[in-house]
């Protein structure tokens, strides 16, 4: 079954871009939440991670702050 895949990031944020490429890469839908212009999407990133920074990912409930390859694979499974 498919995971909910939601990415927290900024327009100019080169790490978001590259995870944002690495899921595209690997045929993993996700929805992309941009904090810098969605004050709410900032909000739910900051309550979920309790982070300011960019990219946060949200794999089914599990919170992977920065653009970390091993541990998305390990939390999509692949």
């Amino acid at each position: 079954m498919a995971k909910t895949v939601k990415i927290y990031s900024t327009s100019t944020c080169p790490y978001c871009a590259m995870a944002k490429d690495f899921l595209a890469k690997n045929n993993i839908p996700f929805e992309s939440l941009d904090v810098g212009i969605d004050q709410a999407a900032a909000k739910e990133m900051i309550d979920k991670s309790h982070q300011m920074g960019v990219p946060v990912l949200d794999i089914d409930g599990e919170i992977i702050v920065g653009f970390d390859k091993d541990a998305i694979s390990k939390a999509l499974g692949i």
